[in-house]
């Protein structure tokens, strides 16, 4: 049995399950007492996309959209990311038997990992899966969807179209969801960072893949835009759940990193 051995447990993310979950728990308490639409934490998400930095800054963010996951009931989870470390031609598919979390392990699908390398030439690359990208969300993964396996895509030089087929394929099966992992902008004042991240967030909000082009510096652009291409002829909705700068956990706005989380439902 192979292992996709976590890589930034303790860096990224606590590599306690009690500490984890203890963040979750606080993070969750924080919702409950601030959110004005209780509504949103009905939705039932087809996808997300959610960032990836470490949980002091991002954890949040993401956590709000990984809550509501929980509403599909989903027995798949796919994770796709940028790679931050390797080049990478195409997308990469972890062909492990499982993935490690502090939480426990998760199953990998590993039929369906198969079956996206055969059926859109996807490949796997090993040294491309000791990622932060996709790692940091496997804990929410394990925590809200505690019975669901797992398929971790890595992806490097790729046409957002390729990637869309793939996330459009994914989303035929109503088990299945998608997790696109993605950070805005990096290290610009607060002022100019809002305005770039707005780009992305408008884009997103629209669903309008070309406004991307427009001054949204999101290191996961690709997977965004694909997102996108495939919520269009999916006809799904998107909803923005939150945005914030590393300021908001750092106090330093001089060079802060944007984060943002979407739901897109039927």
């Amino acid at each position: 049995m192979s292992t996709r051995k976590d890589a930034v447990a303790g860096q990224f993310y606590p590599a306690s399950k009690n500490e984890i979950q203890k963040m979750f728990a606080h993070y969750n308490k924080i919702i409950d007492e601030s959110i004005k639409d209780e509504s949103v934490l009905e939705l039932k998400p087809r996808a997300v996309i959610v960032p990836h930095a470490g949980y002091v800054y991002s954890a949040f963010t993401a956590n709000i959209a990984f809550r509501l996951l929980k509403n599909s009931h989903a027995k798949r989870v796919v994770v796709i990311g940028p790679s931050h470390r390797v080049y990478l031609n195409g997308t990469s598919v972890a062909e492990y038997d499982s993935y490690e979390t502090p939480l426990g392990n998760l199953p990998i699908d590993k039929q369906l990992a198969d079956e996206l390398i055969q059926k859109f030439g996807l490949h796997f690359q090993p040294d491309a899966h000791a990622e932060h990208s996709t790692e940091v969300q496997m804990p929410f993964v394990k925590n809200y969807l505690p019975e669901a396996s797992v398929v971790e895509l890595v992806y490097g030089n790729e046409n957002p179209s390729n990637l869309a087929k793939v996330i459009e394929y994914l989303l035929e099966d109503e088990d299945t969801v998608v997790v696109i992992s993605t950070d805005l902008s990096h290290y610009y004042d607060i002022e100019k960072a809002k305005t770039l991240d707005t780009v992305c967030l408008d884009a997103v909000a629209n669903l309008n893949p070309a406004e991307l082009h427009q001054g949204c510096e999101a290191c996961g652009i690709i997977g965004v835009e694909a997102m996108l291409i495939a919520a269009i002829q999916n006809g799904l909705k998107p909803t923005l759940l939150d945005y914030r700068t590393s300021a908001d956990a750092s106090g330093d706005k001089s060079q802060v990193v944007g984060y943002m989380s979407a739901a897109f439902t039927k």
